[in-house]
């Protein structure tokens, strides 16, 4: 695994530049105290190549040609209140993309097909994180941290993510989710967690040495590749930032696995050009299979204008127009729900008063020749009489 993972280091870029972290995010990042937590032995520059596995900063796909590639990094030992020695590694990349290249690197690199939760990403800190025994990584925004134990076996393995969760929550969320292209691959929520983002890629043949067509998909650093299986089946797609390199590797694609297949090598069960993405699928059990999870992707455009959108009038009038229909309807669907409230309020209390009216009426003993309604005795038929005033049976004047 460890030979493997050195080969896609290697062919996603070439030198590695890094730099210290300013003071400003030394005491961000790195801060002397922390809920519990002190820093020892102070802050150093973190080492290109991080000491459990080659995990080299190019890692996250900088080519690092310029100036304007490159990445900051620096690590520092902490003791927490139960003298637990812990290693915290922070390093910085330009884009979020490459901070979640580096994980997903990580993650595979520690990924045991013995052991399901091995290696898999979640969603516990950060972003998204990878915990292992005795460390955890993760990224969030354009940082990448790891957190280790110096004696795992010795420590209480809670303060690892305890301290990653405190560091986590000083680290602006940039934007705050995977890259896009994560979510293109088939039953993406599930697939997700043993996925392998590699971001500026010169060269695919390491992540399936026995698949030479991938050693003909050329980027020249312009371009990205995300990596899942199913099973036993590999799904790769290469996402390319212009349609003429769509279009270039496309036609090299199909011309070279007309010729592995002529020469009795090894070809994809199933390959598509979908807009600006190449997808290959290796090792499905049918060309059928294949071909269905092909279909299950989808190919986003997006326009960006280099200067004035010329269509930013009708953009405005169209988005005037939804907002108007969208306040009338609302007016009416409002209305419309005060007027069946209203409606069942009045027939509720109309109810109510008529049946207590009837109980009324029911315990009232009335004399009525009116079928037991009342009546109005303005015919005086039973006069209201005061009883002293009678003269009693038998009295005579």
């Amino acid at each position: 695994m460890a030979t493997i993972l050195l080969a896609i280091l290697l062919a996603l870029g070439s030198t590695a530049l890094a730099k210290p972290l300013s003071d400003e995010l030394v005491q961000l990042l790195l801060p002397k105290e922390l809920d519990g937590f002190r820093q020892v032995g102070g802050v150093r520059p973190g080492d290109p190549v991080v000491r459990e596995e080659p995990l080299v900063l190019q890692a996250a796909g900088q080519t690092l040609e310029t100036d304007r590639h490159y990445s900051l990094s620096a690590e520092a030992e902490y003791v927490s209140s139960d003298n637990s020695r812990l290693l915290l590694e922070v390093i910085r990349f330009p884009r979020d993309s490459d901070a979640y290249s580096l994980l997903t690197i990580t993650a595979r690199s520690a990924r045991d097909p013995g052991q399901a939760q091995l290696g898999r990403i979640t969603k516990e800190v950060g972003t998204a994180s990878v915990i292992l025994p005795g460390r955890i990584a993760f990224f969030r925004g354009t940082t990448f941290v790891r957190v280790t134990a110096k004696e795992p076996a010795a420590q209480d393995p809670n303060n690892v993510v305890t301290l990653a969760r405190l560091i986590s929550d000083r680290i602006e969320k940039g934007e705050a989710d995977i890259p896009v292209l994560v979510k293109h691959i088939p039953q993406w929520e599930e697939a997700q967690g043993r996925v392998v983002y590699l971001a500026g890629f010169r060269s695919l043949s390491a992540l399936l040495p026995d698949q030479p067509i991938l050693g003909i998909v050329s980027s020249e650093g312009d371009a990205d590749a995300v990596a899942t299986n199913y099973g036993s089946t590999q799904f790769i797609i290469v996402e390319y930032n212009t349609p003429q390199l769509a279009g270039d590797n496309d036609r090299s694609i199909l011309a070279k696995i007309e010729e592995l297949r002529t020469q009795g090598q090894p070809v994809p069960s199933g390959y598509r050009r979908v807009g600006n993405y190449s997808v290959f699928v290796f090792n499905a059990t049918d060309e059928q299979s294949a071909k269905e999870l092909i279909d299950q992707v989808e190919y986003e455009q997006v326009v960006q204008w280099l200067g004035d959108n010329p269509y930013m009038l009708e953009k405005a009038q169209r988005e005037y127009y939804q907002t108007t229909a969208g306040v009338l309807v609302a007016v009416v669907k409002a209305s419309g729900l005060s007027l069946l409230f209203c409606l069942a309020a009045g027939g509720f209390l109309g109810a109510l008063l008529f049946s207590r009216r009837r109980a009324q009426q029911r315990d009232a003993e009335v004399f009525s020749d009116a079928g037991g309604m009342l009546r109005l005795n303005i015919d005086e038929i039973r006069p209201q009489t005061d009883p002293a005033k009678l003269v009693g049976p038998g009295n005579r004047m």
